[in-house]
């Protein structure tokens, strides 16, 4: 389906698109902005909530309530799936470095090139058994 389809304006410059662009950034914003605060207090409770699938939730959100594209939110979620276990390598190497006494932003990079890595992987695997 086209953008026009939702109603939030005429064209990509809409008031209405702007706004409803705007809602969209604030919403996302305002769930990092909680989830690292909660985190400040509380470790688990921070991870609790960042563990969530809230970003995937609301793209879900945001690409239904634009296109009413039900196959294509199945494909994205099929999508996110193969997708989750590279997305957790950061998790393991991160603290694995930062225990080890690699500084923070070297750990991080590590974490998130070893991310990349599995991610590449992760999408040559779908390839081929998507044909």
């Amino acid at each position: 389906m086209n953008r026009g389809s939702t109603g939030f304006g005429r064209g990509l410059l809409g008031v209405g698109t702007v706004l409803y662009l705007v809602t969209k950034f604030a919403a996302t914003a305002l769930i990092v902005v909680v989830v690292s605060e909660l985190a400040k207090r509380s470790t688990l409770a921070g991870a609790i909530l960042a563990s969530v699938p809230t970003v995937s939730v609301l793209a879900m959100i945001w690409i239904y309530v634009e296109t009413r594209d039900v196959d294509r939110l199945a494909a994205f979620s099929t999508d996110i799936v193969w997708l989750v276990l590279p997305s957790l390598v950061l998790f393991g190497v991160l603290p694995l470095l930062l225990r080890l006494g690699f500084g923070f932003w070297w750990s991080l990079a590590a974490g998130l090139g070893a991310t990349a890595l599995a991610y590449w992987g992760s999408i040559q695997l779908m390839a081929l058994f998507r044909g």
